[in-house]
């Protein structure tokens, strides 16, 4: 590889590590706001609406798309830094949020302090239970994908996007929705429900985005000409 093409390489890992930091920390940020999608009508589930999802879930299942296509062109460990910085930007963040909270508004702001602490009061705790369950699922997901990208010797791409994907977000929906719950965040009645409507839209997710990975990853290997399991090494 030229070192043209090793800077465009390079280039493109940094934009989809933006992408990935940028989904990640909003997806933190709006968690408040809940939406009910009922494309099946009105069914529930223990009690709770099927598909009563906070709308935070909108930007997350973009991070594994994301992390899968690092993965499958840039390799593990490329992958893992990441999810690292994904871990950094959204501390930093909650840390913002915490100061930002903490400073008294002055009468003639437009956001005083009682809207921005019930906007954003509960967002440390989001976070906190966010990253412990994105810890969790993006190292669980990124070990499952190489662990079926070595076994199959690069083939067989969906069935290494969705294995790990489909494991890696039931431990994420499972591990956020109970800390939140037990933080008080969320009151338990909706645990089951949400656990499912959450699970089975990220599952839907994962289905949709697929073909995407196939059309990411065939664009990747044709402008750098890369064989099939072949990655390109940015160090």
């Amino acid at each position: 590889m030229t070192q043209k093409d090793k800077k465009f390489a390079f280039k493109i890992y940094l934009y989809l590590g933006a992408l990935f930091i940028t989904s990640l920390v909003v997806s933190n940020l709006i968690f408040q706001k809940f939406f009910f999608w009922k494309p099946f009508g009105d069914v529930t589930v223990f009690g709770a609406p099927l598909f009563e999802l906070s709308v935070g879930i909108l930007p997350y299942p973009l991070t594994f798309l994301i992390t899968d296509t690092i993965s499958e062109i840039f390799g593990k460990k490329k992958a893992n830094q990441v999810v690292t910085a994904g871990i950094f930007a959204s501390f930093f963040s909650m840390l913002i949020i915490y100061i930002a909270n903490e400073a008294p508004a002055i009468a003639s702001s437009p956001i005083g302090d009682e809207t921005f602490t019930k906007v954003f009061g509960l967002s440390p705790l989001g976070v906190l239970a966010s990253m412990l369950a994105y810890l969790a699922a993006q190292y669980i997901d990124i070990s499952i994908y190489h662990f079926w990208k070595k076994l199959t010797e690069g083939r067989y791409l969906w069935l290494r996007n969705n294995f790990s994907t489909f494991t890696s977000q039931l431990v994420d929906t499972l591990t956020v929705v109970g800390l939140l719950c037990i933080f008080g965040v969320l009151p338990w009645d909706k645990f089951y429900g949400l656990v499912i409507s959450g699970f089975l839209f990220k599952i839907f997710i994962a289905f949709l985005d697929t073909p995407l990975l196939y059309l990411f990853v065939y664009l990747l290997r044709r402008r750098f000409n890369l064989k099939i399991a072949e990655e390109i090494s940015l160090d």
